[in-house]
């Protein structure tokens, strides 16, 4: 993901931290902005900061179109096989775009439809077809699509 040590990057479903607290320790001196919608992963995340007194990690309360983030305010935004599971996918993403820092970046990790082996239900999967024409409706496009992981897209987007 090419972390600086100062940039803000904000994990959308943080779920109990898995990202959120890897990538607080590259970012020593910004910070990561854990936003999940389920008060019970924010309560989880929160004990996890304490107990390992972790000082970089600010927890959002997000809503199912709005993950509650200041406009101009992340470096980067990271989704991981979340983006499938949005009620209001286009409503979120245009509040995602709005909180980027001019240059800032989007990285969507989600499974791969168009490879028939990966073990998930076709209803958790998204095609990069689909996800770049998605991404083009809010004004991102797509930088680059890593092809090192075995079963997920990883894709970078950047505002147009």
């Amino acid at each position: 993901m090419k972390l600086k040590p100062d940039e803000v990057i904000a994990d959308i479903g943080a779920g109990s931290g898995y990202y959120s607290f890897r990538m607080a320790k590259r970012v020593s001196k910004g910070k990561v902005l854990a936003v999940d919608l389920q008060p019970e992963m924010l309560d989880i995340m929160r004990q996890k900061i304490k107990r390992n007194k972790v000082k970089n990690i600010e927890l959002i309360q997000g809503q199912e179109a709005n993950p509650n983030l200041t406009k101009h305010s992340v470096d980067m935004v990271l989704m991981v096989d979340v983006y499938h599971e949005l009620s209001y996918p286009k409503e979120m993403m245009e509040q995602i775009v709005a909180a980027l820092k001019p240059g800032g970046r989007f990285i969507l990790l989600e499974y791969r439809m168009e490879d028939p082996k990966v073990p998930i239900k076709r209803l958790h999967k998204m095609s990069l077809e689909q996800a770049v024409k998605e991404m083009k409706a809010v004004g991102l496009q797509l930088k680059e699509n890593i092809g090192n992981l075995p079963w997920q897209h990883f894709m970078v987007f950047v505002k147009d």
